[in-house]
């Protein structure tokens, strides 16, 4: 599809952006299809995009119970990074950070992709040397990483609070410029998009009910808009994980809990990055708007509540404060949360499940948005050949029955994890 050009943007305007063709098409489901993803967010779109760019498989449905941008992939804080130090994240993250970067091109529509650099701050002699550790795990992978000692990241971060009054002095940071972020809801529209012009039937308002199960192999699924029947079943619902996967009689090891992110009102310039503060759990950019935007740790409670709660806001601002007190006389515009499914070591499943013909994934804690485009990459392919690609091969459920977790931090899917 040719972009528009100037005079068609102005015609447009002229008629006050009526009449603007739809991105995608709206069909009726179809009594069956070869694959359907349940669920319509990034990972979602993206894995029914490379099935049918990567393995020729067109004959899919995405089902999504709301609409395009309305879950997750429309509420998080827009970050992406490789930055990562345990076999299995580091190559996984690195190969969606490549795709990322030629994203944009790839799908005929601009997903606003800004490698400003990503830093995380560090605040003793005992934490730098952790951030050289992981510098040094990511060089020897080709991943981009810089360690900045206090003055260099002073010259490069001059507003942060590097006083001798500061609750927690800044030693320095470590760096991965090619870190940065891109604007969430025009990946969702791109991958649909994209996906739309290669065959895929995107269907919204679509809630699926219950899945279809003959001879102990999935064989479709019971939805809002009718019977669907597969081949192969998808699940790609981030926090609904658990109460969805149950219909199909599966316990999975994740929990779910709210994720909130804010933004302030615009202003000049300020953030030409995106910080990470090392003492506690808080992200900060600036959007072309002008509003930061910023998020901290999740509520400490289980929850499928897309809404805020006043504890984390107070330590989330104070977060904000003790990193950089001119950010006091700054005024919240909004915040929301999002639905957050945890794994019990904080990084993700993408595998095949005990039942044939249905495929997880899902578990993606903090780590969702950034890893949009491998998640949906290794997903297709493990779909396609009922096998995990080397990509995804460590993210398997069994992990968790044989105690070969993925601990990105030693933290788990707590507060502390970034």
């Amino acid at each position: 599809m040719k972009p528009y050009s100037a005079w068609k943007l102005f015609t447009h305007a002229l008629r006050g952006h009526r009449g603007w063709p739809e991105a995608w098409r709206k069909p009726e489901p179809a009594a069956g299809y070869d694959v359907i993803i349940i669920g319509g967010g990034g990972h979602g779109l993206a894995t029914a995009y490379y099935l049918a760019k990567n393995h020729g498989i067109t004959n899919v449905a995405v089902l999504e119970r709301g609409w395009i941008g309305g879950g997750n992939v429309g509420r998080n804080t827009t970050i992406v990074r490789s930055n990562y130090w345990i076999g299995g994240n580091t190559p996984f993250y690195e190969w969606s950070m490549k795709l990322w970067e030629g994203l944009s091109h790839d799908l005929n529509f601009n997903v606003m992709l800004s490698q400003r650099g990503h830093m995380i701050l560090g605040h003793s002699d005992d934490q730098m040397q952790a951030h050289l550790r992981r510098a040094n795990t990511m060089r020897a992978h080709g991943i981009d990483a810089e360690i900045l000692d206090r003055e260099a990241l002073r010259h490069e971060v001059p507003w942060l609070d590097y006083s001798n009054n500061a609750r927690f002095p800044i030693h320095g940071a470590i760096l991965q410029r090619r870190g940065g972020t891109a604007r969430h809801d025009a990946v969702a529209w791109g991958y649909a998009r994209a996906a739309d012009r290669l065959g895929v039937d995107i269907i919204e308002n679509c809630e699926v009910h219950d899945f279809i199960q003959e001879g102990g192999r999935i064989t479709g699924v019971e939805t809002s808009r009718g019977t669907i029947r597969a081949e192969a079943v998808g699940m790609a619902v981030a926090g609904h994980s658990s109460h969805l996967a149950a219909r199909a009689g599966l316990e999975l090891p994740i929990e779910s809990h709210v994720l909130q992110a804010f933004v302030t009102e615009p202003i000049k310039p300020l953030i030409d990055h995106v910080i990470a503060f090392g003492a506690g759990h808080f992200y900060i950019s600036q959007s072309d708007k002008g509003g930061l935007v910023f998020g901290g740790a999740l509520d400490g409670y289980n929850s499928y509540a897309q809404r805020g709660n006043l504890p984390v806001v107070n330590e989330v601002n104070e977060i904000a404060l003790a990193m950089a007190p001119s950010l006091s006389r700054l005024r919240l515009l909004r915040h929301w949360g999002g639905v957050m499914d945890m794994t019990m070591d904080g990084s993700p499943i993408i595998d095949r499940t005990e039942l044939e013909g249905l495929y997880f994934n899902g578990g993606w804690n903090y780590l969702g948005f950034k890893a949009t485009p491998a998640s949906g990459w290794t997903f297709a392919h493990t779909i396609a050949h009922g096998a995990p690609h080397e990509l995804n091969a460590c993210f398997g459920l069994d992990r968790f029955r044989v105690g070969h977790h993925l601990d990105e931090e030693g933290t788990g899917p707590v507060p502390g994890h970034h």
